[in-house]
């Protein structure tokens, strides 16, 4: 069964469970976190894509709601590392990592169905 056919519930409790483990990972101090060698700004874009692709999977007609949602979720955790005294530090580069990483998500998501083939419709 494709993730966008699970009840609504499994799938906004998926995507939340997502958006948490993003929001400790941005909210956690740098010297508690492992340092995978990538840096700070592929990692954010890393980041944004995965959540804005998982997005498109769990719920594929909401073509401007994700990429929406992933930008307010991206200013908002900036926010909160700045006001926050966790030890992390809002950044707009961060911003701008995650804008890319929800564009590269978006255009591929978007490519990609356009390539695919249409269903036949029987009626």
């Amino acid at each position: 069964m494709h993730p966008s056919r699970f009840p609504r519930f499994v799938r906004l409790g998926l995507y939340a469970l997502a958006v948490g483990i993003l929001l400790v990972l941005c909210l956690t101090p740098s010297k508690d976190l492992p340092d995978p060698g990538t840096g700070d700004r592929f990692e954010h874009m890393a980041a944004w894509f995965v959540l804005t692709l998982s997005g498109f999977v769990l719920a594929p007609r909401r073509r401007l709601a994700i990429p929406a949602f992933a930008l307010g979720y991206g200013l908002l955790v900036e926010v909160l590392q700045t006001v926050t005294p966790f030890g992390r530090h809002g950044d707009p580069a961060d911003f701008a990592a995650d804008v890319v990483g929800v564009a590269l998500a978006s255009a591929l998501w978007f490519g990609v169905r356009r390539l695919m083939p249409r269903p036949i419709d029987g009626g």
